[in-house]
């Protein structure tokens, strides 16, 4: 977090009044008893909502700014009141926490970044013969709904292919609304309800094609239509296995009673099912239920993707957009979309994996099984066939991110805010459309590196990297020496003369705090260059420039800040790279090159087949002698000189 932004909270919470001094006496009165927060703006605004096992504690943390979380200090920049609501439990405090969310929609709290409604299948279960549906509504009482999903033809396909195997009535068909109408007039005909319906309405075009079970008209009773919904529901829920057993029983209780009509008519509803199941990819032996989460964050916005399995088979992939990304922590990124896809869905499995551990599991393992009727695990893989699946999610997230972000063109409009963000905050003539970033990579003096990355329009441009021996001698890191050297040698006039070192850049960084900024701007001078410059110190992502003593903070969470951290640590990565290759090279040429018989191929052989120095020490001579090439007697020198090494 931002130094200055921690600065700017603790005098926000120590003034006087209006301010946060008043809500420290505040929070000082507040019980210790479980339940929900609401911090507000000055304009009386819900910014943030959470829960606590003890109201008072939690929020000491926000007002003596103990919580270490990114957003904190910012947000509490904004606070100025809040209000509290006491509840019996933890578990309590849940459920009132995303009822809250859902009400407020807090800015600093994780949600969708699309706020419109997700499509969902609903049966309408209140009804004498309920119907299936699609629909965005909000959940009405007496409906049963399945989903959500983030795929609107998927859903509506999923209805489509249902109703071939299951007969049931459609919502939208206007022959059951009549009926629909007919029987909530007469409510205490429902026993006799296909008696009624026989003789005042008729068949719908549904009915004719055999994808509607004749509701309508009278030619099904409710105890039979109860058993077609019940399996629509089963196949909704993942559970195929259920209703394959059905509908084979009634299919040879058919033939058995010689109704072969019907009998023909099940087998194909079975053969459509078994068709379905072909497709599906089995991926357990077992007949698990589970949900595997996947999440891939950028700076401010994430996506997640969950893998609804059911039975051992992949039912169904979403993924949502969320509004939150690196800027908050990874758990409660996860428990924040945790809780607000099962508060939106009925279809919960008694094991949920995610990949990393949340604070409040238990709470939220409790509350899951609530909901279910049986207990729900929250896991964490490591190995083996879930944890396989989990990075599948993770990569399906990513991908969804990426679609999404060229889609709506989010990084080009974040690049362009970055780019025009850093011209302001830096006092620079015009945005840098080309930025060149140095970093220095040592081993107390030894293997010492310097790395060129170059960013053009805000995208790294890998072809104009560069990355450089130093070539003084250092007896220890000096990075005022190394970045001299580098810089010197990068704006030669020869290498600003080289079109393959590309055009002069319009924002030089340097990877660092004043020191490195002062090597940089004395060699920029020898050299007669006029160059914007900044060094960016790692420990408080402060910005050093040369007309100011004091450092440039960009905001917390701001494109400029994301696009220059993103510059420094590519920087970074392909210095420290660079300087472990050499000093991997280094170690082994000084071992193995001196030993007999061991030339560059057998060299390469011998670091292919063991991967390290260390693992080759520690293999026998046996070992060293199976690899193809190397002659036992070259083997046996190997040995004796790694061992007469150690």
């Amino acid at each position: 977090m931002d130094a200055s932004d921690r600065k700017a909270a603790r005098e926000h919470v120590t003034a006087a009044l209006d301010g946060a001094a008043s809500l420290v006496d505040q929070v000082a009165l507040v019980p210790t008893e479980p339940g929900c927060y609401l911090w507000r703006d000055a304009s009386g605004t819900v910014v943030y909502v959470g829960k606590a096992k003890n109201l008072r504690a939690r929020l000491k943390q926000y007002v003596g700014l103990t919580d270490d979380r990114q957003k904190i200090p910012l947000m509490m920049q904004v606070v100025k009141s809040f209000d509290y609501v006491v509840v019996g439990s933890e578990y309590e405090a849940l459920v009132l926490e995303r009822n809250l969310i859902a009400q407020y929609h807090p800015y600093f709290n994780v949600d969708f970044k699309d706020d419109k409604s997700y499509p969902y299948i609903a049966v309408t279960e209140s009804d004498v013969f309920p119907a299936i549906k699609y629909t965005r509504e909000k959940h009405r009482k007496g409906t049963r709904y399945f989903g959500p999903y983030t795929d609107a033809k998927a859903a509506r396909e999923t209805i489509d292919t249902l109703r071939k195997f299951v007969p049931i009535c459609s919502a939208t068909c206007a022959e059951w609304k009549r009926a629909r109408r007919l029987l909530e007039r007469e409510p205490d005909q429902a026993a006799v309800a296909n008696i009624v319906l026989a003789g005042k309405c008729r068949p719908c075009f549904d009915y004719h094609v055999g994808r509607g079970p004749g509701a309508c008209c009278g030619a099904i009773d409710t105890v039979e239509y109860a058993r077609h919904v019940r399996q629509v529901e089963d196949f909704l829920q993942g559970k195929r296995s259920h209703i394959v057993g059905e509908l084979t029983e009634q299919m040879q209780e058919a033939a058995a009673d010689l109704d072969f009509e019907r009998a023909g008519r099940l087998k194909a509803r079975l053969q459509g099912l078994n068709a379905l199941d072909v497709k599906q990819q089995v991926m357990f032996s077992s007949d698990v239920d589970l949900d595997l989460i996947g999440f891939y964050r950028e700076e401010t916005i994430s996506c997640a993707c969950v893998f609804v399995v059911r039975e051992g088979r992949t039912v169904r992939s979403v993924e949502f957009i969320l509004d939150k990304g690196a800027d908050v922590g990874e758990d409660e990124l996860q428990a924040g979309f945790v809780k607000r896809y099962y508060d939106e869905t009925a279809d919960i499995p008694s094991e949920v994996c995610l990949s990393v551990a949340l604070a409040d599991s238990d709470v939220i393992a409790g509350w899951l099984a609530q909901k279910r009727g049986h207990n729900v695990r929250l896991h964490l893989p490591q190995r083996g066939e879930k944890r396989r699946l989990l990075q599948m999610a993770e990569a399906n997230a990513r991908h969804a991110l990426m679609r999404y972000m060229v889609r709506t063109g989010y990084a080009d409009d974040r690049t362009n805010k970055a780019l025009l963000q850093l011209e302001s905050a830096l006092a620079l003539d015009a945005p840098p459309m080309r930025i060149e970033c140095f970093d220095i990579s040592t081993l107390h003096g030894h293997f010492t590196v310097a790395s060129m990355v170059v960013f053009t329009n805000g995208r790294p441009d890998k072809s104009q990297y560069r990355r450089f021996k130093i070539q003084t001698p250092l007896t220890e890191a000096n990075d005022f020496v190394s970045m001299s050297e580098v810089l010197g040698r990068r704006y030669a006039p020869e290498r600003m003369a080289d079109a393959r070192f590309g055009s002069r850049p319009d924002l030089l960084v340097v990877d660092g705090g004043k020191p490195q900024l002062t090597a940089a701007m004395e060699q920029l001078a020898a050299l007669g260059l006029d160059i914007p410059v900044c060094g960016l110190a790692k420990s408080d992502e402060e910005v050093f420039v040369p007309w100011d003593e004091t450092p440039v903070v960009l905001p917390s969470g701001s494109p400029s800040l994301y696009l220059i951290k993103q510059v420094r640590d590519e920087s970074h990565r392909f210095a420290i790279t660079f300087h472990r290759e050499l000093r991997g090279k280094a170690m082994t040429a000084s071992v193995l090159d001196d030993v007999p018989g061991v030339g560059p191929k057998r060299k390469r052989l011998l670091m292919r087949e063991f991967g390290s120095l260390k693992r080759l020490r520690a293999a026998d001579e046996e070992a060293i002698a199976a690899v193809p090439g190397v002659p036992a007697e070259v083997a046996h020198a190997v040995y004796q000189a790694l061992h007469e090494l150690a």
